[in-house]
């Protein structure tokens, strides 16, 4: 199976009453624990590759390996640009074959963010590439992109719809109280905000930046209308975490097999956990 847009899966989601895992990946064991776990969801599953991540591996790299795990797992998946920051980039991702993008406006005032998604969605739209895009700062630090607590704002429940309206975006990050790396205390995230949102915008939600959000916190923004929920740092947390263990128990090991390959199976584990809470597991058959 080829490599599919974010918006199908979004859309059987929608109809659902579920959200899709949108898995980061920066090397190969992490895109194999991706497909791995979510072949043995029976799940539908988004891998996606931040600036930080093509930096590392390269741009050529990341989409042969994605390609790769699509057609050996009977799941459909979709390779995504996570904070795409110009359409210079965006446009790279999508020749190399990106079937979905993510334009993040968001640090423009919202004039300039409709006009730059708008943009996008004229080049991506004709080639079958879906976009997302953002609206409001959501705060932390993500490879590349930084957000300070004093600059993170949340999303505008009127600038929201207006900003759908105005641009046919097929799926909208918003600011609820999210942010991207380690939390420093419980996240509490603003559900009066993501419901008045929900409302006017009849589009998916993707909520960023939800390692480490509680798991009761994660349902119920589903059941307000996220439908697409991105972790990375709980992946790193996983993988990093066994590669200690296993060094730790076996100082002298030289290897990279055998450090490597046990924090591959974290990374899955963690990944099924997940793709569990979202509500995904067996809807690649449904």
């Amino acid at each position: 199976m080829g490599l599919v847009p974010v918006s199908d899966l979004l859309k059987a989601a929608e109809a659902g009453g579920y959200a899709v895992g949108a898995f980061n990946c920066n090397n190969m064991e992490i895109v194999q624990a991706i497909a791995q776990a979510a072949e043995a969801e029976k799940a539908p599953v988004i891998m996606q590759a931040s600036q930080g991540a093509i930096k590392y591996a390269g741009i050529e790299y990341i989409t042969a390996m994605a390609n790769t795990a699509a057609a050996m797992v009977s799941v459909p998946v979709a390779l995504h640009l996570d904070h795409g920051t110009s359409f210079e980039q965006v446009m790279r991702c999508i020749r190399s074959g990106f079937s979905s993008v993510m334009i993040d406006g968001s640090k423009h005032p919202l004039d300039e963010n409709i006009a730059l998604t708008r943009q996008v969605i004229a080049a991506a739209r004709p080639v079958g590439v879906s976009v997302e895009a953002e609206l409001g700062k959501i705060g932390g630090t993500e490879d590349d992109i930084s957000v300070s607590n004093a600059d993170a704002f949340f999303t505008d429940p009127e600038e929201a719809r207006r900003f759908v309206q105005e641009t046919a975006v097929d799926s909208l990050a918003i600011a609820i109280g999210t942010a991207h790396g380690r939390y420093k205390g419980v996240p509490k995230l603003d559900f009066a905000r993501l419901e008045k949102i929900r409302s006017l915008v009849q589009i998916p939600i993707v909520l960023h930046g939800s390692s480490g959000v509680p798991g009761e916190a994660i349902q119920e923004a589903i059941r307000l209308g996220v439908r697409k929920v991105n972790i990375d740092t709980n992946i790193r947390e996983a993988f990093v975490d066994r590669c200690r263990e296993v060094i730790a128990a076996n100082p002298d090991e030289i290897d990279p097999r055998k450090i490597l390959g046990p924090a591959r199976e974290a990374a899955v584990e963690l990944i099924r956990e997940k793709i569990r809470l979202f509500g995904s597991s067996g809807k690649a058959s449904a």
